[in-house]
Formats: C-alpha cells, structure tokens, sequence
C-alpha cells in the first residue's frame, strides 16, 4: 500500500472546530468492504476511548451523509466523524492481517513517535529558559544583599536556607538525593516546576527586601526562608510536591 494512498486520506471535516474525518472512507482506506464489519472495529475502538477516560461522543459523533445513488438520485447514510484519535483507536482495533490496516497502524505509530519527540523538545526548551531565568534571577538578588551587608558565603547560607525551607531538604542533601556532582549547582538537575518555585521565591525575596528595607543576613535570611515556605505550602495544596523534596 503505497504512502500517496495514505496521504490522500486529507479531506479533514471541522466539526465543533475539530478537525474530523469520514469513517466511511476511513472505510475504503482499510480495506474493508462492508460498513457492517468495519462498524464493529468502530465498535472496539470506542470501548477502548471509553477505558482511556475520553467522551466516546467527543470523538465518534454520529452524523448522516449524502451520497449519489446514480441517475441524479440522492439519499442519505449513516457516517461517523472521527477525530484524529478516533482515528488512530480504530485502525489499532483494525485486523492487522489486512495491508492496508498494518501499513495504518505503522502510519499513526510514526505519527506518535514523532509528536512525542516535538513535545520532548519542547520540554527541554521550557527548562533551559527556566534554567536561565532563575540565574537571572539570582544574579539579582545577590546584587540587592550585597549593598544591604550580605557577602559571598552569607548569600549561600541564605540560598541554602531557602532550599531547606522549599524541599525540607539541605542543599548537600538535595545534591546527594539527585546525584549532583559537588561542582554543579542542584538548579542543573531539578525539573521546570522546581526551578519555577525557586525563581518565584527568590523574586519575592528581592522585592521583599527592598521594599521593607531589610538589612542585613539575619532578616534576608528569614524573608528568603518565609518565601520558600510559602512556594511551598501553595504547591502542595494543589498537590504539587517538587522533585527531590522531602514530603
């Protein structure tokens, strides 16, 4: 079965501004000559987006369909709109003995994997600028202390404190938890949800610091620990609990 043949399956139907397809010739397309036997891999496709917790009418909505019967006659059929899931459930449930349904299945497996990947990609992209804004982040901070009496060491007291205060778990624990190398801050191997919580408490604490005036390690140090507490508490009562903390 060719790739061409595949791809001509490209007359998409919007329907409730979903994309759509006809199972009638989705039909053809798999070989199937009668509507009966293939209303029955309808049939198991729908069962299997039921047991996969999706609306069956969400994706398989019954419609009718006009077609010519010869001699300018008309008369309408029962047809069903598949979206592309719909799709994809029915050529897996398809007889995989038949050409046309294995070459479908090797199709929306691709398909997948390929989507799969772009998503992977922009995951990663996600964290890197997450990553990124952070040690802005912290770039900042750092320089608000600096002028309010705070040196090199006292600013990684205060970030250590915050790590205990937002994983209940100290930074040279964390490192040990996650297999960080001892030259490698714990930011490089936590996840975007993570370096997204210690970004939002290290902003509050710059701009804690300078509104209320704090100076000093001692009073930085209790707002930054306020801070993560506070991140903290807000993901896990949404049940949220970050990678690499102690629940």
């Amino acid at each position: 079965m060719p790739a061409g043949y595949w791809r001509a399956f490209s007359a998409a139907i919007e329907f409730d501004h979903v994309e759509c397809w006809s199972a009638r010739e989705l039909q053809e397309l798999l070989g199937y000559s009668k509507w009966e036997n293939f209303e029955k891999v309808i049939d198991k496709a729908k069962e299997a987006c039921k047991n996969a917790g999706e609306q069956i009418t969400d994706h398989f909505p019954d419609v009718r369909k006009v077609i010519e019967a010869g001699k300018g006659a008309r008369h309408e059929i029962d047809d069903i709109l598949l979206t592309r899931y719909a799709c994809y459930l029915t050529a897996q449930n398809g007889d995989s003995r038949k050409k046309e349904v294995a070459f479908a299945q090797n199709y929306f497996a691709a398909q997948t994997r390929r989507a799969e990947l772009v998503e992977q990609r922009l995951l990663a992209y996600e964290r890197v600028k997450a990553r990124e804004k952070l040690s802005q982040t912290e770039k900042q901070l750092s320089g608000i202390i600096y002028e309010r009496g705070v040196d090199n060491q006292g600013f990684g007291v205060i970030r250590s404190k915050g790590d205990m205060a937002l994983f209940h778990l100290s930074t040279p624990m964390l490192k040990r938890k996650l297999s960080v190398p001892a030259n490698r801050p714990v930011a490089d191997f936590l996840p975007t949800i993570s370096i997204k919580a210690e970004d939002l408490a290290a902003e509050m604490t710059g701009l804690n610091v300078q509104t209320k005036d704090l100076t000093g390690q001692r009073l930085i140090e209790n707002e930054h620990v306020d801070n993560n507490s506070a991140v903290r508490k807000m993901l896990h009562d949404r049940g949220i609990v970050p990678k690499g903390a102690k629940r």
